[in-house]
């Protein structure tokens, strides 16, 4: 089946049986769409779906989302979700909140919509809301809605703006209690996370791939590089980033020991290209040079 593309408020408001009260945002009762079956579907818009019916697999770039009932789905601009393995019609239920990027233009969210890494989360990685936080969605949903249906006037944008501001801050306070009610699935990937720091140097991978990325360490524990970017600053304190320098100077210390490698080959050896740049980091986290440190010790 080919794909459809929602670029628009008034094409998604269309697609679910919506009149488009806003040019650039709408509140869906998925109730209100007509009977249909799974398919691919691409957005210009950022969306965010409390879905009551399971409408089949959500295929979210190469991988399935961790969705079920009564769990939040972020979508940004760019993306493309595609509804597997439901070939039978279905009717949709649920709610959303869909707002085109034209909106944030000139507001405080368009400044620190980017920070609101769930819009780039994938799998395994989304919210799952209590029956409480469940409601509060929906209170919020109908404020906005109700907003629209004042019309448009010149303190719209700023009222709907800031509404859809407050209710994305709710979202990471419920983030914030996923990460903790899942701690120990959480230290498990910490876990995970330094076992791939340490068999990444040992196997000598850093020579031929160079100092292992945050994105590189993300993909090979299946998770999204702004998931688990939150999860490891949540569970150490520290930035994914921050950690693994935080291993590389750990192995460079037990590396610096052996007095018949030149600081040239150990820093080539960790991945550097250049032994400068070895050097800055080593005595920016250190307070010593690598030949200061050897000579020291």
């Amino acid at each position: 089946m080919e794909m459809i593309n929602f670029n628009t408020i008034s094409d998604y408001n269309d697609f679910n049986n919506h009149e488009t009260l806003h040019p650039l945002v709408s509140v869906i009762d998925f109730s209100k769409a007509a009977i249909r079956t799974g398919r691919k579907m691409g957005f210009g818009l950022y969306c965010i779906f409390l879905k009551d019916v399971n409408c089949g697999d959500l295929m979210y770039g190469r991988n399935y989302y961790d969705y079920q009932k009564g769990t939040l789905v972020f979508i940004a601009p760019g993306q493309v979700i595609d509804v597997t393995n439901k070939t039978d019609p279905y009717q949709p239920m649920g709610h959303g909140l869909v707002f085109h990027p034209d909106l944030l233009l000139g507001t405080t969210l368009g400044k620190s919509i980017k920070s609101y890494h769930f819009f780039s989360y994938n799998t395994n990685e989304a919210l799952h809301l209590s029956e409480k936080e469940r409601q509060l969605v929906m209170d919020l949903f109908s404020k906005i809605h109700s907003e629209l249906e004042v019309g448009v006037d010149k303190h719209s944008k700023k009222v709907i703006a800031t509404s859809i501001e407050l209710f994305l801050s709710y979202c990471e306070r419920f983030y914030d209690r996923q990460f903790i009610t899942r701690g120990d699935v959480n230290k498990g990937i910490l876990e995970k996370f330094e076992n791939l720091l340490n068999d990444y140097f040992l196997d000598e991978k850093a020579q031929v791939i160079g100092l292992p990325s945050v994105t590189y360490c993300a993909e090979q524990l299946n998770l999204s590089a702004n998931y688990f970017g939150d999860l490891i600053k949540k569970e150490s304190g520290k930035s994914a980033q921050e950690y693994i320098q935080n291993k590389v100077i750990e192995v460079a210390k037990e590396r610096i020991f052996d007095s018949h490698k030149t600081i040239s080959e150990i820093a080539y050896e960790l991945g550097f290209r250049y032994p400068q740049h070895f050097n800055r980091l080593f005595k920016q986290r250190v307070g010593f040079t690598p030949n200061e440190y050897r000579n020291n010790n």
